[in-house]
């Protein structure tokens, strides 16, 4: 959809490049992560703070400045400079020079660098902010979402909207198949895709489902996300060689590749798919009859409006996780103060607005066409939503539902295992076992040096 196509591009660019866009704050000293900050806010003396963001489009601009109009309305002494259309590795070096141009509040697209800006302290902890203001942050904000904006007890960012994956399907294409329902587990899952998939000699009419991790938001972390799968032990080691859901996880894709046509056949048909974000996504051109995405394909799938009926479920699971449907993959957006701001008591006020107020939260959701990152605002009457939409509102409530956890090195344990995924798919890599164990060992050592 034209309201996250920015913001989803960034985001995957960023996830690829997560371990080197903030490489530089690893051995740069950013502050100290005290949340002793002050400035005269308080006082009611006029003060004025930089808040940059992430945002570009003309909607998603208009939605962020009005919810800033709405905060500074309500703090007549606190300014907002608002800066969009600003990437890590911006933000990375603005902290590390510091002074007057340096950002007091940042908002970032990337769960994935939270491990970073926590443990380089470039953020501070608002653990004693939150306690301060009687806030409650377990009883605030979903689990998931809690989960993705802190690393090791250091909750240096908070949530403000978020994405959650489900299953789109098409409807006509399920009435013509004789399928009365959305899958809920992946035994269901694969003979539906079956029944779905139209040869048209050595390429596909239609494809019941594009299960390589190529193939857009068909992404190793999201399909784990069915699973629960555990990334790390308690001893900080990558533990995807020693937790069999990761391996049950990469069998049944594998799996599915065969069962579909084989990756050769597969990366083929993948290869005449339109842009992800534009009307020639091939769900919306009816290439696929079911894809996985998130939230805001509902707002595109609206505004371009493909021949057929669709609907959306939460993706299937496990059979033998079957009491958990309703789960899925979360992420999203995150802010935090920057820890050389010399004004941190008037960009808590700012952050613990666009956060926790559940009237911004409900009114910036509405505007991007995101879930929003509160219970209260899940809940809000005032959340605009529909069945399919309230589908990935039921997602971010699951408690279920989960996230990959954040690393120092940022997602390059997710890059060494979508890696695997890969030659495991392709059929390069034959010895699962022996990859799980050779990639979880790279993991270790990429982290460490890291550190």
């Amino acid at each position: 959809m034209h309201a996250t196509t920015s913001r989803r591009g960034r985001r995957t660019i960023a996830a690829v490049a997560g371990s080197a866009v903030l490489a530089l704050l690893a051995s740069a000293c950013t502050g100290s992560n005290d949340a002793g900050g002050t400035d005269d806010s308080a006082s009611g003396k006029d003060v004025t703070i930089t808040f940059w963001h992430g945002w570009s489009q003309d909607n998603e601009v208009k939605a962020i400045n009005d919810n800033i109009a709405a905060f500074e309305k309500a703090h007549p002494n606190i300014h907002v400079k608002t800066v969009g259309n600003i990437a890590d590795d911006k933000v990375n070096q603005a902290l590390r020079a510091g002074g007057d141009d340096a950002p007091d509040v940042v908002s970032s697209f990337t769960t994935n660098n939270v491990g970073m800006f926590c443990s380089t302290k470039a953020f501070v902890d608002l653990k004693p902010l939150l306690q301060k203001s009687g806030i409650d942050a377990a009883k605030t904000f979903p689990a998931a979402m809690l989960g993705y904006s802190q690393f090791q007890g250091n909750q240096c960012s908070l949530p403000l909207l978020g994405d959650a994956y489900g299953l789109y399907y098409n409807k006509k294409a399920f009435a013509a198949a004789g399928i009365a329902n959305p899958p809920k587990t992946f035994s269901e899952f694969a003979d539906d895709a079956k029944k779905l998939t139209v040869a048209d000699g050595d390429s596909y009419k239609q494809l019941g489902f594009m299960p390589l991790y190529h193939g857009y938001e068909s992404q190793i972390e999201h399909f784990l996300g069915q699973y629960g799968a555990t990334y790390f032990g308690a001893d900080g080691k990558s533990a995807i060689a020693a937790d069999p859901k990761v391996a049950a996880m990469l069998n049944w894709q594998k799996g599915l590749v065969d069962q579909l046509g084989g990756y050769a056949k597969l990366d083929k048909f993948r290869a005449t798919f339109g842009e992800e974000f534009s009307a020639k996504n091939p769900f919306h051109t009816g290439q696929v009859a079911m894809a996985i995405d998130g939230e805001w394909r509902t707002a595109s799938l609206a505004e371009n409006k493909p021949d057929f009926d669709w609907a959306t479920a939460p993706f299937p699971v496990p059979d033998d996780q079957a009491d958990t449907y309703g789960r899925g993959y979360q992420t999203g957006t995150i802010v935090g103060i920057a820890s050389s701001s010399k004004k941190q008591a008037a960009a808590w006020e700012l952050v613990k607005y666009l956060t926790t107020d559940t009237d911004a939260v409900v009114n910036f959701a509405n505007a991007i066409h995101n879930v929003p990152s509160t219970f209260d605002a899940l809940g809000s009457p005032k959340l605009v939503s529909d069945p399919n939409f309230k589908t990935f509102l039921d997602v971010a409530k699951n408690p279920h539902s989960g996230t990959t956890p954040a690393s120092v090195n940022g997602g390059g344990y997710i890059l060494s295992l979508q890696n695997l995924g890969y030659d495991y798919e392709s059929g390069k890599q034959a010895d699962l076992q022996a990859g799980l164990a050779a990639t979880a060992k790279q993991i270790d050592t990429d982290i460490a040096q890291a550190k």
